[in-house]
């Protein structure tokens, strides 16, 4: 893949992950509205598919524009249309510089000549590679964490851990098994032992460690990306409600009871520092925003006693998935770049030099007008 080519698709990423989060933040106002706001589990299971989407999108965009349509239509190309119809009231030159300005910006980053392309260079690869190191400290942290507990039940490839170190329970993965870590404390209570482990159980049955996986993956090249860090936070929200709300959907499960799990949770969790030491990826019973902010652990709290409607919506779930990736692919197409010289580049060059050669004729003329000579015989 050129370089480009790889630079335009990064591009590509920032913008579809910006869009998809302003898409994504309008629609769960609009859910509310219609009453499929406390639907916990289908907006993750969507949430969940548009991560994947958005980040295979550009790659997906890239196959087709090389395989199937050469030259799709793009935003840009609209653009000009709409010029060329007199839809646009800017002048050649300055509607030319307007779409060329990401052409311009790809070829001052792959170029490097400008001073603020270089200092752009730096700042990113600096944060990138801070944000990695970041990354694989907190895996090595995880791994050891792993190596330190006992095991304690295995069931499948489900691995139950006791571990002394750790203040409250938390679900990761490795290639080919799964584990659930549990606070050596938790055995002194057998109801919230189990309530515990049925938590980080559904963690798994949603496939939560896996997209906690992806978004980890992103994080070393997202990291500028305020779309992402609101994204990242949408996703982990939603698990937490959709596992909470899965689990009081089984008539065994007290909601009294699993809220108080939840509450002794956080007090225990924040009674240990340990618990602030980062370990990734993995899912854990409760986050940091919920031990330090009261107001997060009640709306959690709160999610959990809200009851879901009992009318099947599945209808209306794919055809909104449906529409949303349709969404997603034609923006993404709409984003890519204009073929080089189309008949209406043509006629825009043609006029952007038109209006360049008239800018200059007034000064010329003005210049060579005391150059004649009349003479009168």
């Amino acid at each position: 893949m050129q370089a480009d080519a790889l630079l335009n698709a990064y591009i590509d990423l920032n913008l579809l992950l910006l869009v998809g989060t302003v898409i994504w933040l309008g629609l769960r106002r609009v859910l509310t509205r219609h009453g499929l706001g406390n639907a916990f589990l289908p907006q993750l299971k969507l949430l969940n598919r548009l991560t994947v989407l958005l980040v295979s999108a550009p790659v997906l965009a890239l196959g087709f524009t090389t395989w199937v349509i050469p030259h799709p239509p793009n935003i840009s190309d609209i653009l000009v249309s709409q010029f060329l119809q007199g839809h646009v009231s800017l002048s050649a030159t300055h509607f030319e510089t307007i779409i060329g300005l990401r052409e311009d910006l790809v070829r001052n980053l792959l170029t490097q000549q400008a001073f603020w392309a270089r200092a752009l260079f730096l700042v990113f690869t600096i944060g990138a590679s801070l944000c990695a190191l970041h990354v694989i400290v907190s895996v090595l942290r995880l791994n050891r964490c792993l190596r330190s507990a006992f095991m304690w039940k295995k069931v499948g490839r489900v691995q139950l851990l006791i571990s002394d170190t750790a203040s409250v329970a938390y679900s990761t993965r490795g290639l080919f098994n799964l584990y659930v870590v549990l606070p050596s404390a938790l055995l002194h209570d057998p109801r919230d032992l189990r309530l515990t482990i049925a938590h980080e159980l559904q963690h798994f049955r949603q496939r939560d460690i896996e997209c906690e996986f992806l978004l980890e993956i992103l994080r070393p090249i997202l990291f500028w990306n305020p779309a992402y860090f609101l994204w990242r936070s949408e996703v982990r929200v939603l698990r937490e409600y959709a596992c909470d709300q899965a689990l009081m959907a089984r008539p065994q499960f007290d909601a009294r009871a699993y809220c108080e799990c939840l509450i002794r949770a956080c007090a225990m969790a924040t009674q240990d520092r340990v618990f602030f030491h980062r370990r990734s990826p993995a899912v854990a019973l409760v986050d940091r925003r919920e031990t330090r902010r009261s107001a997060t652990l009640e709306q959690r709290i709160l999610a959990v006693t809200a009851k879901p409607s009992d009318q099947d919506h599945a209808a209306k779930w794919a055809m909104l998935s449906a529409l949303l990736v349709g969404a997603v692919m034609v923006t993404t197409l709409l984003m890519q770049r204009p073929s080089d010289w189309s008949h209406d580049r043509l006629m825009l060059s043609t006029i952007v030099n038109l209006e360049r050669l008239n800018s200059r004729q007034p000064s010329n003329l003005a210049s060579t007008q005391g150059s004649f000579v009349v003479t009168l015989d």
